[in-house]
């Protein structure tokens, strides 16, 4: 059987385009004689279309839409993920063949953690389906089914399958295309059935897909996988019916068959027998990134997909000559080429000479258009104005912020004036525990670094100019001990603890959601108690931060949702 994997980056409501890109990928499968493609879960419609799905016109479309495809599907069979209404709404995958749908498996399991919500919008399935090819008998499973240890894997295994398929909207973040493979392995194995995993590639709002999609022999040896972070039809022959050997030696299907209490049913959909031809070439499997190439390539994705995908041209960043605007304007370049991107320093009285010649170098180094607007004049027509209301001007904090807002002002103005997207700057250690100005170095339509701890911001500025072979970043802005330089000699770790410190235990609260009293066996008391309250006294500001890359296992927003009023401190 001669397999196609069609990793596509689909746009969520563009009904026509996403269709138009599964044509072209059908008729390329055909071309390279597959005899079965596939598609991501959803490819119809994006994903996740949200509550799109709850509109019966959107529903109505994407029906049309896949009726068209289906016409397409002449001369090879293909599995397209799309949402299926008859009793109830489906996630299904239509079975397209001879020109019409000729079948339809709808999803098991509804994942409803982390960043899914599939139970507000669809019905579980309940029902099996094979769809044979002769000698050939294939699965069809959708993303979470083939995460469970069992069935329906196992049952459609039982059932004959020789060959199970996964269409996944798989999101990504650091180290899960190795982890997914991983369990990829075990299913294998558990089923001694070939594994083909079709996976979206592409960014989606906060969410980014890598593609990485792989398939697998029956003992878990993977025989093709599919490049990262772009599209690609992989193809593959591969031999289902070699599964019966081993399952034959394996004793263990037959355990499980006898302790069973009731034998699922099939529908069985007949699709005739396979060509004969000769073999195709043996596909590459293309290794994994390095953990700071998968940031950087997620990062990027991420980014421009945005841009492109909500039809901005151009961004602009604030570049302050600090280390978080300066891989922000650098993975700005990588994303979208010098050309479309802006940098801006707005130095005040208490900008170091230090900083602002590294704001002006790093973007001769990038190759970037570059503005310098001085904001004291600004900050002193505000003081002057609220001298009177604030009993002398404002101070302290107040006048900190005051100077972070006249920038965000400002950055707004030339995103209004030239449509350029404004993108923040701030990082997660920041977000997590409020060091960060509403409306001032917040302010922005995307927030690249959201889920990149300052530890790792450091990490990527590295490794950006290591890539490079030159400096991109200059290396006057990774030795600067950070500040925010909103007053006289001010320093970051004045006001949170070093962020090498501070990130470990960031990472056990906010993201393994260790207990204050597990914290306090593990680190310093003084900075636990310190960390806790700002990062519980800050969510009102994550809830108002734009939206940004998932990068880590549990990123701020979907992953993690804590109320704003909440007097739990455990």
């Amino acid at each position: 059987m001669r397999l196609a994997l069609a990793q596509l980056n689909a746009v969520v409501g563009d009904l026509e385009g996403n269709r138009e890109k599964i044509v072209t990928y059908l008729r390329q499968a055909r071309d390279e004689g597959a005899d079965l493609v596939l598609f991501p879960e959803l490819a119809v419609t994006g994903y996740p279309p949200e509550d799109l799905l709850l509109r019966p016109g959107f529903l109505r479309a994407a029906r049309e839409s896949l009726d068209k495809i289906a016409a397409e599907a002449t001369g090879v069979v293909a599995f397209v993920g799309t949402p299926w209404l008859d009793r109830d709404l489906a996630n299904a995958c239509a079975v397209c063949a001879d020109g019409e749908i000729r079948g339809v498996y709808r999803k098991h399991f509804l994942p409803n953690y982390g960043v899914f919500d599939e139970h507000r919008y669809f019905a579980e399935g309940r029902d099996l389906l094979l769809v044979r090819f002769e000698d050939a008998i294939v699965g069809p499973t959708i993303c979470e089914d083939v995460w469970q240890p069992g069935p329906p894997a196992t049952d459609l295994a039982l059932g004959g399958a020789q060959l199970l398929v996964n269409l996944s909207a798989s999101p990504f973040y650091v180290g899960k295309a190795e982890e997914r493979e991983e369990m990829l392995v075990t299913r294998a194995r558990d089923t001694s059935a070939f594994v083909a995993f079709c996976n979206l590639v592409g960014g989606q709002d906060e969410l980014v897909f890598d593609g990485h999609s792989v398939v697998l022999d029956d003992a878990g040896e993977v025989i093709a996988r599919a490049r990262g972070f772009e599209e690609q039809l992989l193809v593959v022959d591969v031999e289902p019916t070699f599964a019966l050997g081993r399952r034959l030696r394996d004793v263990r299907r037959r355990g499980l068959e006898r302790s069973r209490e009731s034998v699922p049913s099939f529908e069985v959909l007949d699709l005739g027998a396979l060509p004969a031809r000769e073999p195709a070439a043996a596909p590459e499997i293309v290794g994994y990134a390095p953990e700071l190439e998968q940031m950087r390539l997620g990062l990027a994705l991420g980014l421009r997909d945005y841009v492109v995908k909500n039809g901005f041209a151009d961004v602009v960043v604030g570049t302050s000559g600090g280390i978080d605007s300066a891989v922000t304007a650098a993975l700005c370049v990588d994303a979208l080429g010098a050309d479309r991107v802006h940098c801006v320093s707005m130095p005040s009285r208490y900008s170091s000479e230090g900083t602002r010649t590294d704001a002006s170098a790093l973007a001769e180094n990038l190759g970037c258009d570059y503005v310098e607007i001085r904001i004291e004049a600004v900050v002193e027509a505000l003081n002057d104005t609220l001298r009177e209301p604030t009993s002398g001007g404002p101070a302290g904090l107040a006048a900190e912020n005051l100077q972070a807002r006249v920038r965000g002002v400002l950055l707004m103005a030339l995103s209004n004036t030239h449509g350029w997207l404004v993108v923040s700057t701030g990082n997660k250690s920041e977000l997590a525990v409020g060091y960060s100005t509403l409306y001032g170095d917040m302010v922005g339509g995307f927030s690249l670094l959201q889920d990149v701890f300052k530890t790792d911001v450091f990490r990527l500025a590295c490794y950006l100019n290591e890539r490079a072979g030159r400096e991109l970043v200059p290396a006057s802005t990774i030795e600067r001990a950070p500040s925010a330089e909103l007053r006289d000699d001010q320093r970051d770790e004045d006001s949170i603890p070093p962020y090498d410190v501070l990130d470990p235990v960031l990472e056990a609260y906010v993201e393994l959601d260790h207990s204050r009293e597990e914290l306090l066996e593990a680190f310093d008391s003084e900075v636990v108690e310190s960390v806790l309250a700002l990062v519980d006294s800050a969510e009102y500001k994550r809830r108002q931060a734009p939206p940004g890359v998932k990068l880590r296992p549990k990123a701020f927003g979907r992953d993690r949702r804590t109320p704003i009023t909440n007097r739990w401190k455990g």
